[in-house]
């Protein structure tokens, strides 16, 4: 007679075997992160945020009425040394979500190179992507391979990130596992950079009237660029001490 497993057991039995695959993934990139940087990689952390319109201009929705507001995202990198030299970039998200574009990543692996020298670029994995790749690699019956030659490329809103660029210039690209996020310092920068928007936009408004209509305009770039020049190397540095004890932590407690 045929016996079928408790739904929630079931479900435990998944949740483990999930914790394991995800654990294995975050210190396979570790040791391959520790790795490259003794071999003398320098680390930077590239990556994007998005910034809704209505946190730039302050909008209340409280009211329960909600308006669709347009959505920017910035993408820019920094590591122990701060922000890197290049020019950050902007992008509507709606318009160019299904546009990506190779020259930026060149653009930036070229930058890295001149300033750093050969670099490692961690990049925040995507979740539907990881679990692509970990789904083929059981159906094959293949152990994960190394995190340096087993990232394929990452889509952000406007670049795509390709491996092969990046060792065109000595660099390696690995990929964040998705579940780690925290494991780099770039999310609290973004995290500073939206908290400073947010108790700022008023210093950056300016009024306009005419004979029948008000209008108020928002120096948003101004305002971007300020708040990124806010998180300097000093914070930076603090950033990516506490990233390297979350890193000494699960090297030393899943060896």
């Amino acid at each position: 007679m045929p016996r079928f497993a408790n739904p929630l057991l079931r479900i435990l039995i998944r949740g483990s075997s999930h914790d394991s695959m995800k654990r294995k993934q975050c210190l396979q990139y570790l040791k391959t992160l520790r790795k490259l940087q003794y071999e003398g990689f320098k680390t930077v952390y590239f990556g994007e945020t998005d910034i809704p319109e209505s946190l730039v201009t302050g909008e209340d929705f409280s009211d329960g009425y909600f308006m669709q507001t347009p959505t920017w995202c910035v993408v820019h990198a920094g590591g122990s040394q701060g922000w890197v030299p290049w020019k950050y970039r902007m992008f509507l998200r709606d318009e160019l979500y299904a546009r990506q574009e190779d020259n930026l990543f060149f653009e930036f692996c070229g930058m890295t190179k001149k300033a750093y020298g050969k670099c490692i670029i961690v990049v925040k994995g995507k979740m539907q992507q990881e679990e692509e790749e970990e789904e083929e690699k059981l159906k094959d019956g293949r152990e994960a391979q190394g995190q340096a030659q087993g990232t394929s490329a990452i889509n952000l809103t406007g670049i795509v990130c390709r491996p092969e660029v990046a060792r065109s210039y000595g660099h390696e690209l690995l990929s964040l596992p998705f579940s780690y996020n925290y494991l780099s310092p770039l999310d609290s920068a973004w995290s500073s950079l939206k908290w400073f928007i947010i108790n700022n936009r008023k210093e950056f408004c300016l009024q306009s009237f005419d004979n029948i209509y008000s209008y108020q305009f928002i120096l948003f770039s101004d305002l971007i660029t300020k708040g990124i020049e806010r998180i300097n190397p000093s914070k930076w540095k603090t950033l990516t001490n506490k990233v390297r004890k979350w890193e000494n932590y699960y090297l030393s407690k899943f060896p």
